[in-house]
């Protein structure tokens, strides 16, 4: 015999007598009749996602203990993915009031009703030209509510003036009437076409058409009465409704934001229109609600401007009630200017404070 036949006699005859650590009855020589060609154990391996199609007793004869265990950790884990579901997203509601009131400010109302009697006064865009007025235009009350909509959303980033121009445009493109129906019926170009003066113009042409059709679909073709509802409609913020739907709750835009900071009604300057709201509303009488924006966004246009206020024909300014009034006054030598910054508490105790400006 032949040294290479007897080396493979060898090695067949330890491979035939060699047991199986896995089971006693099966040798590796019979393992190819049990668990098929290479072929098979990858089939068995990528099986293993789906373990529910193989039989438990037949995993038991093939498989050692610890890769079943394994096996039915992997099969745990995928059930608990699958039948993991995510609950529904809750919108969050428009809150309507403070947890803790805010204290009232300090002489308030002097504060209010010498602002109350300059405004008085001193005309303003607001008071011929506000959002309000769009609603006098229309007959039919539904028209009245929707063309004070249409206002609100044109008048965001954009002046009084432009917005009542824009509006009165898109009544006649689109026939005279703003209504639901009439809005849906007309194309996108012609609306575009009509406020393009307002800032933001593209965006607000989709927010109209789409708002139209919501009105239609879940309202009756009218504007809802809650907030939440009003609010839930693509473009609209609560601003929008507590100025001029009045159900309750008090309108802050950047003029009534602006002032309320100005006058140190906030023990802490709000960091935006719904903080200074909730803040207003917590102190401020009831019956004032639905007069103080129409009141400080006329003070805001005309006297407390955001750039360059004209604190020297302001009464606050005079009174010393104002803590951010700015007055201006030549030295005698007439080469600089001092601006002085009004407080309540520093004309009680304390210097006065003075900034010299050189003009040179």
């Amino acid at each position: 015999m032949s040294a290479a036949r007897r080396v493979a006699t060898e090695r067949a005859t330890r491979l035939a007598v060699k047991s199986s650590p896995y089971r006693a009855a099966v040798n590796p020589s019979d393992a190819p009749d049990i668990l098929g060609p290479s072929t098979t154990r990858r089939r068995i391996r990528v099986k293993r996602e789906g373990v529910e199609h193989d039989d438990p007793e037949d995993l038991a004869n093939r498989l050692p203990a610890a890769t079943i265990k394994k096996r039915a950790k992997a099969t745990t884990s995928v059930t608990i993915t699958e039948t993991k579901s995510r609950s529904p997203k809750k919108s969050k509601g428009i809150a309507q009031s403070l947890t803790v009131p805010h204290p009232a400010p300090d002489r308030w109302k002097e504060v209010y009703d010498t602002i109350k009697e300059m405004r008085s006064r001193i005309p303003a865009p607001v008071d011929t030209m506000g959002c309000d007025q769009a609603q006098w235009k229309e007959q039919d009350p539904k028209n009245s509510r929707f063309a004070t909509l249409i206002s609100l959303m044109l008048s965001s980033q954009t002046k009084d003036e432009v917005t009542d121009a824009a509006v009165a445009k898109l009544r006649t493109a689109v026939g005279g009437s703003l209504s639901v129906d009439a809005v849906i019926a007309a194309d996108e170009a012609t609306i575009s076409e009509a406020i393009s003066k307002v800032g933001f113009w593209r965006r607000k042409t989709q927010y109209i058409k789409q708002t139209a059709q919501r009105l239609r679909h879940d309202f009756d073709s009218d504007v809802p009465k809650t907030v939440d509802e009003l609010c839930s409609l693509p473009g609209v913020g609560p601003k929008w409704h507590f100025s001029h739907f009045k159900n309750f709750g008090i309108g802050v835009d950047v003029h009534v934001h602006r002032i309320t900071n100005r006058l140190g009604w906030h023990q802490r300057p709000t960091k935006n229109p719904e903080e200074t709201r909730l803040n207003l509303q917590s102190w401020l009488p009831k019956e004032l609600h639905g007069e103080i924006n129409h009141m400080l966004v006329g003070f805001g246009q005309i006297v407390c401007l955001p750039v360059g206020p004209k604190c020297d024909s302001c009464t606050l300014s005079s009174a010393r009630l104002c803590p951010s009034a700015q007055t201006k006054k030549s030295t005698k030598h007439g080469s600089r200017d001092s601006v002085s910054t009004n407080s309540p508490a520093e004309s009680e105790s304390g210097p006065k404070i003075e900034i010299e400006v050189d003009n040179a």
